[in-house]
């Protein structure tokens, strides 16, 4: 556990002594990180197996089939 605090502690202290631009550009990737995996994903990325399958038994059955196809 100690070592997890100490990690923390790295980073804490690198964003808090950040200057504003460093600041700036990671409010502006994190933009971009949750554009890309919370909006993009909703639109561009629909759960397939939940649409044409009801049961976890025949989606599981339908991945191992794909999987196992030669």
């Amino acid at each position: 556990m100690h070592i997890i605090k100490r990690i923390w502690r790295f980073y804490y202290e690198g964003f808090r002594n950040m200057g504003p631009l460093g600041k700036k550009l990671w409010i502006i990737v994190l933009i971009k990180l949750f554009i890309m995996f919370a909006i993009l994903r909703l639109f561009f990325f629909p759960d397939v197996l939940q649409q044409q399958f009801s049961t976890d038994k025949e989606r599981s059955e339908h991945v191992i089939n794909e999987i196992s196809k030669p």
